[in-house]
């Protein structure tokens, strides 16, 4: 069975994005930027929303190209590439590079690839996400937290039915005063 982890940058109270989608206030340190591109290199299969897809495909496909990339823009944008991906959405056209779209019932095909065999799959987007927390699909929880109030905008957590116990299994502490608390799902 594989793995399923969500985790996002998110401000001290709370959200992966500022109203009107502003995330200026997440700009990564080069050690917090390794750190999420080395999470990518490990990811066996990305699962993404709509929203989060448009955000990554407008600029990664390319960004090793850009005048000024720096080394560390390069090796995130191959990885990148590299990493399979499906994207979930009822609206999206088409996707392209080494992705996929979905288009049928979430639950149902996460489900699905988390009984499958391979490594381990990150899932992105508040909305999509939120469907897998409401189900128990989630395994670990990476909360990439920076320190500012935003005071709005799209919430990292879902309501949920149920409480969901946690353990801690990791706390780091990144430049700027980021902080890193990744939680098992105690099953």
């Amino acid at each position: 069975m594989r793995k399923l982890t969500y985790g996002m940058n998110l401000s001290l109270d709370g959200y992966i994005a500022a109203p009107g989608g502003d995330l200026d206030w997440s700009v990564p340190s080069g050690e917090l930027f390794q750190w999420w591109s080395d999470r990518v290199a490990a990811t066996g299969l990305a699962l993404y929303g709509r929203r989060l897809w448009e955000t990554m495909s407008s600029y990664w496909p390319t960004a090793d190209e850009q005048p000024g990339a720096t080394p560390a823009e390069i090796e995130f944008a191959g990885r990148w590439r590299e990493m399979p991906k499906a994207v979930f959405s009822s609206t999206a056209g088409a996707v392209d590079g080494n992705a996929r779209l979905v288009t049928g019932d979430a639950v149902t095909e996460i489900t699905r690839l988390k009984a499958e065999d391979g490594g381990p799959m990150d899932i992105g987007g508040a909305t999509l996400a939120a469907a897998a927390m409401r189900t128990g699909l989630i395994d670990e929880y990476a909360v990439v937290t920076h320190p500012v109030l935003v005071g709005g905008g799209t919430p990292f957590f879902t309501a949920l039915d149920d409480r969901v116990s946690l353990s801690l299994v990791e706390t780091r502490t990144f430049p700027d005063g980021v902080v890193l608390n990744r939680y098992e799902t105690k099953r």
